[in-house]
């Protein structure tokens, strides 16, 4: 993954409200959660948490699933611990070189 796919990561969760939502969706592990409970959870107006949940998915954060008439919204665990993973990847490397140098 590139640092401009990692850089929307972080600019898409640097917004409040979708950094709660993704959250809540992390909450309920694999399965994730519907639309309609996550909007009553969060007591957000429908049509906002709408435009939250697609700047979402645009960067897959986050997939949906229909089941009958429920849409679930799951977590992408792979985007989220690459995000994670990026900022820790070369921890310590600095101090070890000055460790090593006499």
């Amino acid at each position: 993954m590139t640092i401009n796919e990692t850089s929307a990561i972080f600019k898409e969760l640097g917004h409040p409200a979708r950094l709660t939502i993704i959250k809540e969706i992390i909450k309920f592990g694999e399965k994730g959660l519907t639309v309609g409970v996550l909007q009553k959870s969060l007591n957000i107006p429908s049509s906002t948490l709408s435009h939250h949940i697609s700047s979402l998915l645009s960067i897959k954060l986050i997939s949906q699933k229909r089941e009958g008439t429920s849409l679930f919204c799951i977590a992408n665990y792979e985007m989220i611990n690459h995000a994670i993973s990026f900022l820790v990847e070369e921890c310590c490397t600095v101090c070890a070189e000055n460790e090593e140098t006499p």
